[in-house]
């Protein structure tokens, strides 16, 4: 069963819409989502609903839990953007799952706020850390968070990053990650990992982001979907 992995829209539906041609393309069965469907971009309405459309599996992250709860005012964009519908969807997304692929029992999650953010470089520790919560022991970890995509073998197991594909961090493509494996299988089996990595039409984000006055820290988000910069 072929598996994709995404994180991190925020709010760029010219980077999704992109993203969903080449999975079809790919022709993935199932399509899991990691955390931040909304925040930063201006097409959050787009974002969200994409996401309750096409994944079977989805976990909140750092983001959603943030405009979901009202926990920040300045978020007021976003709120009249989404209404209460989407919002409470957001709110009550569980902050973890769990699958079995090829005989690999993965953590899923965003990253914050459920653990600190992750990066390629984290020190060994945090990664043991992400790998046995509450006295549960992990084979592998598949998060987002840190709008860089990546694959890391550690002693504790394979650490995997989906990218960001709204807000790229590094290289401004929106990324995912692929994973073909038999799914629920709990004896080791054959499975490939894959980066993706999809060219979009980033000045067409940005010029969405132009024409909304009322987008907080518009030229920031500008800014990174442009250049990979980070920028706020």
């Amino acid at each position: 069963m072929k598996i994709a992995l995404i994180g991190d829209l925020h709010g760029n539906y010219v980077a999704t819409q992109a993203l969903e041609a080449e999975l079809r393309r790919h022709q993935v069965d199932d399509i899991y989502f990691l955390g931040d469907a909304v925040g930063k971009g201006p097409q959050n309405a787009e974002t969200c609903d994409w996401v309750m459309k096409h994944c079977s599996l989805c976990v909140g992250g750092n983001w959603d839990y943030g405009i979901g709860g009202k926990e920040f005012p300045e978020d007021g964009y976003f709120w009249n953007q989404l209404g209460p519908e989407r919002m409470e969807w957001l709110r009550t997304l569980p902050p973890e799952r769990d699958v079995w692929i090829s005989g690999v029992h993965f953590r899923l999650f965003h990253g914050r706020p459920v653990t600190p953010l992750i990066s390629a470089q984290t020190d060994k520790e945090v990664f043991t850390q992400a790998f046995r919560p509450n006295g549960e022991v992990y084979t592998g970890i598949i998060f987002a968070d840190s709008h860089r995509p990546f694959v890391r073998t550690l002693n504790d197991g394979y650490a995997l990053n989906t990218g960001s594909v709204g807000n790229s961090l590094g290289v401004p493509r929106a990324h995912a990650l692929i994973i073909d494996g038999e799914l629920g299988c709990q004896t080791d089996a054959p499975m490939t990992m894959t980066i993706l990595s999809v060219p979009y039409d980033n000045e067409a984000a940005a010029e969405l982001a132009r024409q909304d006055v009322n987008l907080p820290h518009r030229e920031s988000f500008i800014t990174e979907v442009l250049t990979g910069v980070y920028a706020r």
